[in-house]
């Protein structure tokens, strides 16, 4: 992306009617294992045992930032619980408060919330972000499939550097800081995952509309 392309402030909640009719493009699916997520993340088989990474803050200038002081934050943790309403999927962070529209399963301009019109084979995703500040751990509490779409750290990530990764519920997700990724993408109606992450929670964001006139789908069918 051209360095002097001004990104917008994401608006989290979108209105599908204001989401314009871009074309789609379908990441490849991947099961996560250790070896796939390497460079990534980790498979979590114990979230109690997880280690979540706080990254110290950068020094602004020449001098460097004393040691024991700029990574205190610490983590905070809650549930993260998505649920298709329609072909909307929807979802809230309470580990942060935070209250989200993940995607679609059809075009946004085409989207319902009160039935499903299309068939839920993937998601199509509008947004991807990174934690620069730390680590992100999501753990299945249903035991159910996800898939959680990842891609390697860049400020000048494209669509096509994303992936999606499939799990089978059995296990969970670490996400190293300076991660792309978005929020998980239940494979049923709904999802809750415990959650764990850094506590002060910047959010680098990229807008794939806005920036690259596309939707990102993530399949959720293996």
């Amino acid at each position: 992306m051209d360095a002097a392309v001004q990104v917008p402030m994401p608006n989290l909640k979108p209105e599908a009617t204001t989401m314009p009719a871009f074309p789609i493009l379908d990441l490849p699916l991947i099961e996560g294992t250790p070896a796939s997520l390497a460079g990534y993340g980790e498979v979590v088989s114990d979230p109690e045992k997880q280690k979540i990474e706080i990254v110290r803050w950068p020094a602004p200038g020449w001098r460097p930032v004393d040691a024991n002081s700029g990574d205190e934050g610490g983590t905070t943790e809650g549930v993260f619980a998505c649920q298709w309403v329609g072909d909307v999927l929807r979802a809230q962070n309470h580990a942060v408060g935070g209250d989200y529209v993940l995607g679609w399963s059809c075009l946004p301009t085409e989207a319902s919330e009160k039935n499903a019109t299309a068939g839920r084979y993937r998601a199509l995703m509008w947004r991807a972000n990174y934690h620069p500040d730390g680590g992100q751990m999501f753990f299945p509490l249903d035991k159910a499939p996800f898939v959680v779409p990842l891609a390697l750290p860049g400020d000048d990530v494209q669509p096509g550097n994303f992936k999606a990764f499939w799990f089978d519920g059995s296990k969970g997700l670490y996400i190293h800081p300076n991660i792309w990724h978005d929020g998980v993408f239940p494979a049923t109606d709904q999802g809750r995952y415990f959650g764990r992450q850094g506590r002060v929670h910047a959010r680098v964001s990229v807008n794939f509309p806005s920036e690259f006139s596309c939707y990102l789908g993530a399949p959720l069918l293996r």
